[in-house]
């Protein structure tokens, strides 16, 4: 797998990247994202930690912790952790009787809502034994501002093996020593970069509207003009229009509650076609039906629409192994509408509609803007970007063969997202027969998460009729 992913990624975190990691001056903005992998039998310790200690020689990033400039003047950069102990990092306890599923989700939530140690590299995983049936879990939780969900199953790739026997792997010697710069030589590099940052930004935005820095100095106005436009096309993609949050999911805390779905892969790429949509889309109508029955049974009324959140993938073939690599949608949902069908075909418009949108282009160009803001200011904008979210939709290629943990068959695997000041997030991971379904639940929001989960499962099952 080394050999098909670039592993060098950049020491320096985006603009996105550390929007999420200065976000969490509020610590409902927190951003783990959590694997849970069901396990058919318990596996090997040792062929555990030792998976682990391979696969952070083969990318140091697990080896580097966030280091902040003074201030917070400009980007944060990757650094090493000169006292990594893979020891604080891999863990295991035992499940208390009875180890079913709902004690092994409700560990896991409680294990998702605690803040990662910021001087240290920010993940962790933590092996569960005790399962009904001699299974056991493994669970891993990484910071997002370090992987987005795809470059999260790429690092887990590194982890799994392909059957139960050790498999030779190519030798890997020590981890290369890699030099770090002091706090103050990053503050004084970023000062600098600051300084001149905004007005660089401005004439970046505009040229590149216009069409380069030549067009904007011989066609000021056109420049402007079509400026505008440029900032008016990324604000369509990334403000929902015309929808006010549900007053049903107001509330807000730092609980969590994770649910899970199981759906047959085939059924809704059918269901999907069937409306003349794709798989994506008869998902994300699922979810807006459970949604919508949600509301029904809780006795409220059911809006005509609720904001929501969608990453887009822009990941190449070219990027490093890890790092964030989309641009975030956010769209009117049409919850109101009671036909699947009609969901499904209104869900593609819109998700089409702002693809086409330069939303894609704008993180980029406003990176220095960005940079400037204290974190406190940050978690603001971070914060006003996600709130407003009813719901988050997330949809990530999973494995297509069977895979293993040290010995242990992966029976199901299920993604969950990090839920930064919204009701609900719901991630879609794949494999070859099976849609995982995950969703992190924010209690206060949803108070009555089997009701919802009830509810999805009953809206899945109506959109798998239309296949």
């Amino acid at each position: 797998m080394t050999g098909t992913i670039p592993v060098d990624s950049p020491r320096r975190l985006n603009a996105l990247e550390a929007m999420m990691w200065r976000a969490e001056a509020d610590p409902r903005l927190r951003h783990p994202v959590v694997i849970v992998d069901l396990l058919d039998v318990e596996p090997d310790w040792d062929r555990v930690l030792e998976s682990h200690d391979r696969a952070t020689r083969v990318v140091p990033r697990l080896r580097d912790r966030v280091l902040e400039p003074w201030w917070g003047w400009g980007l944060p950069e990757w650094s090493p952790d000169p006292s990594f102990s893979l020891g604080f990092h891999v863990r295991r306890m035992r499940l208390a009787e009875p180890g079913g599923l709902s004690s092994l989700l409700d560990l896991a939530a409680t294990w998702a809502a605690t803040p990662f140690d910021r001087a240290r590299p920010p993940w962790e995983a933590l092996l569960v034994t005790g399962l009904d049936g001699g299974g056991a879990g493994y669970l891993l939780k990484v910071h997002h501002s370090l992987a987005d969900g795809v470059g999260l199953v790429q690092i887990l790739s590194l982890l799994h093996g392909h059957g139960r026997a050790a498999e030779p792997g190519v030798p890997v010697g020590e981890a290369p020593a890699r030099g770090g710069r002091s706090r103050f030589g990053l503050t004084a590099a970023r000062t600098a970069e600051v300084l001149g940052a905004a007005p660089a930004a401005l004439l970046g935005v505009l040229a590149a509207a216009a069409g380069g820095a030549a067009g904007h100095v011989r066609h000021p106005a056109t420049a402007v003009r079509d400026g505008a436009a440029f900032v008016a096309s990324a604000a369509r993609a990334a403000v929902p229009h015309h929808a006010q949050p549900s007053p049903l999911l107001r509330h807000r805390s730092l609980n969590r509650r994770f649910l899970v779905w199981d759906v047959e892969l085939e059924g809704l790429k059918r269901a999907g076609r069937a409306a003349g949509g794709s798989l994506n889309d008869a998902y994300v109508a699922a979810v807006l039906g459970g949604m919508a029955r949600y509301h029904r049974r809780m006795g409220v009324p059911v809006p005509e629409r609720v904001p929501v959140g969608m990453p887009m993938n822009t990941r190449v073939a070219s990027d490093a192994l890890g790092g964030n690599h989309w641009a975030g949608l956010r769209f009117a949902a049409p919850v109101g509408e009671d036909d699947a069908a009609a969901r499904i075909g209104l869900v593609r418009d819109i998700v089409a509609g702002l693809r086409q949108e330069r939303i894609t282009d704008a993180l980029g160009l406003i990176a220095p803007l960005l940079a400037a803001l204290p974190p406190v200011v940050l978690a603001r904008v971070q914060g006003g970007a996600t709130r407003g979210n009813d719901v988050q939709v997330s949809n990530i290629p999973g494995m297509t063969r069977p895979a293993f943990v040290a010995g242990a068959r992966i029976e199901r695997s299920y993604a969950f997202g990090p839920l930064p000041g919204g009701a609900v997030m719901v991630a879609l991971m794949s494999d070859a027969d099976v849609c995982h379904v995950g969703a992190t639940v924010d209690p206060a929001a949803v108070t009555a998460p089997e009701v919802l989960a009830a509810c999805v499962e009953e809206a899945f099952g109506e959109v798998l009729a239309l296949g």
